[in-house]
């Protein structure tokens, strides 16, 4: 199937290179899925680039994967875009985000939301909504 440019099976090859200790050969595979539109590659790069795992650590690029994965409905995107968001001090941002990826069922994502709402960051209409969604998703 990789022959025939399926991402999903370059995504899933990339994943088993990791799991082998091959990171070069992940990135490849990934790469190749990222550019045919999969998500969960773009989530994986964006994990290589945050820890330098097989490729020098690059902030930009990070982001731009996490971005392009949490676009497309990536939850752990989504919550690593929020996180990344709390450490600059912007809140409000982090917030948006958690509360899409508990939305799309990320557990992370809903305490996140359930701890700021506790200290008055979230409204209880949107603490409500992304736990409504988040019991939907799951």
């Amino acid at each position: 199937r990789i022959e025939a440019n399926d991402p999903f099976a370059m995504c899933y090859m990339g994943t088993e290179r990791r799991d082998e200790g091959d990171c070069k050969a992940a990135f490849e595979y990934w790469t190749r899925a990222a550019a045919l539109g999969d998500v969960g590659a773009h989530y994986q790069l964006s994990c290589l680039y945050h820890v330098g795992q097989g490729v020098e650590k690059d902030e930009k690029r990070e982001l731009h994967h996490l971005t392009e994965a949490a676009i497309g409905g990536h939850p752990g995107a989504r919550y690593n875009l929020g996180c990344l968001e709390r450490r600059k001090g912007r809140v409000d941002r982090a917030a948006t985000h958690w509360i899409i990826a508990a939305k799309l069922g990320d557990d992370r994502s809903l305490e996140n939301v359930r701890d700021l709402y506790k200290v008055g960051q979230v409204s209880k209409k949107d603490f409500a909504a992304a736990l409504r969604g988040h019991q939907t998703a799951v």
